[in-house]
């Protein structure tokens, strides 16, 4: 891989760094297995991959800090790994099983976890960006300083609704960051033939929005660019937009064949791009782990994925009385 020099970075200890690799690889291969489980048929319907986005959400949640809140889209299995869920209970919900997050009812678009502040998967493209700013609304009520990350897609982005929560959102000055993930492609048309602005994140601006474009192929950048937006949302000054210029390097799902572009443009941005080759350049570089550490690293990180895999096909399915289950939601005390 050809070698890139980064923007402006935030100082970062070796430690971060290698932690930041750590996570993208997690995020890597847990998704290469899911992709072979799916294609084994032990994962039904819908899957969507996150394979080239990882230092999105890596970057970002190295900028949150604990009891923020995250909420996104389908594409979503990165964001649970990144925020502390299980690997064993992502799987398990993956495959339809009773050890999953839902117990083998959600599948891979509705997981949740109450103590990760992990609100879902969602499946209805643009749906979740006004729970995003719901749960900003009652952070901001409870007067906690919470921040909430709400995530979706270049394609979400032309949905009406997007727009309305822009205007609640900085009215009420709510502190919410809007997450673009940009990958460039949405479900299948790219952002040139779909999007009539260059950088979507300008469309706050109409609202009073501030925001920015950032290279979500550099986690160092992310990160800087997430710093900055907590703190304008710590600060009461209101929603935060984080276009983050993305490349999925699969389809849009585990169906899509993505004839809409070429392999190589596909292999170029695995060659020149690549987030994850570009942490382990600058730990090799800068000296702060050696070939062998990293070949540690993935060695361990391989095992934690595998005895996820090796978790879910031994779990069982859901009981059949799980139908009856989870219907009718129990109210929960609202804590500050």
């Amino acid at each position: 891989m050809a070698t890139r020099k980064s923007a402006k970075k935030p100082n970062v200890s070796a430690d971060e760094l290698t932690q930041y690799y750590r996570d993208m690889l997690l995020i890597r291969r847990f998704e290469e297995k899911a992709g072979q489980l799916y294609g084994m048929g032990l994962i039904g319907g819908f899957c969507h991959l996150y394979i080239g986005q990882e230092a999105v959400v890596v970057g970002l949640e190295a900028a949150a800090e604990d009891g923020d809140k995250r909420v996104t889209t389908y594409r979503d299995h990165g964001h649970m790994l990144a925020c502390g869920m299980d690997p064993k209970g992502v799987m398990a919900e993956l495959t339809g099983r009773e050890g999953g997050y839902s117990r083998g009812k959600g599948g891979s678009m509705h997981m949740f976890s109450t103590e990760k502040q992990f609100y879902g998967g969602h499946g209805i493209v643009g749906a979740n960006v006004p729970l995003g700013a719901g749960l900003a609304f009652a952070d901001k009520y409870l007067e906690n300083n919470r921040v909430t990350f709400t995530y979706f897609g270049d394609g979400a982005a032309n949905q009406g609704q997007v727009y309305e929560t822009f205007n609640m959102a900085a009215l009420w000055d709510l502190p919410v960051i809007f997450v673009i993930e940009n990958n460039q492609y949405a479900m299948g048309t790219s952002q040139k033939r779909s999007t009539s602005t260059p950088d979507i994140y300008t469309r706050g601006e109409a609202f009073g929005i501030p925001g920015e474009a950032v290279d979500g192929m550099d986690v160092l950048a992310v990160k800087e660019a997430g710093d900055k937006a907590v703190a304008h949302c710590r600060s009461g000054k209101g929603p935060y937009i984080l276009e983050i210029k993305t490349y999925r390097y699969r389809g849009h799902s585990m169906s899509d064949p993505a004839k809409y572009r070429t392999r190589e443009e596909v292999q170029k941005m695995r060659e020149e791009k690549d987030a994850i080759e570009h942490v382990r350049e600058l730990l090799i570089s800068g000296g702060h782990a050696s070939e062998e550490d990293l070949k540690a690293i993935d060695k361990e990180i391989k095992e934690v994925v595998n005895a996820s895999a090796d978790f879910a096909k031994e779990s069982p399915e859901p009981a059949t009385d799980e139908l009856w289950t989870d219907i009718i939601a129990d109210v929960a005390p609202q804590n500050a």
